[in-house]
């Protein structure tokens, strides 16, 4: 067997954030769902089933979170500066997918969400 593509993902994170242009926005703050797909080998973990060959979801889970607290008037800023968090924090990662959609934003529209998403390298 050939492995060609290794990805640990978190789908679907609800997280509460203070994030936005407005004024308003970063004092009353939204709810934010979040994608994230980080590419790194785990064949390792494959063969062993230790956790020492992969990533924890778990710890991308508390860098997300983390960078998550920290208010942004941008998504696009908070995507970027969460995207290096997590490159930061495990050597092994080599590409980041990062969606971050903002829950009812306030636009005048009838929309569920609006946001932004990246995909970064090493």
């Amino acid at each position: 067997m050939k492995v060609q593509s290794c990805k640990v993902l978190l789908k679907d994170v609800k997280l509460f954030g203070y994030h936005g242009v407005l004024s308003q926005e970063r004092v009353v703050g939204a709810y934010y769902y979040l994608n994230i797909a980080v590419e790194t080998d785990f064949e390792r973990a494959m063969e062993t089933d230790e956790l020492v060959g992969t990533l924890s979801y778990a710890d991308i889970f508390e860098v997300v979170r983390r960078e998550m607290s920290v208010p942004s008037q941008l998504l696009e800023h908070l995507a970027g500066r969460t995207c290096r968090a997590i490159l930061d924090r495990f050597p092994a990662a080599h590409t980041v997918h990062l969606e971050i959609l903002k829950e009812n934003p306030p636009m005048g529209a009838d929309c569920q969400s609006a946001g932004v998403s990246v995909d970064v390298r090493r």
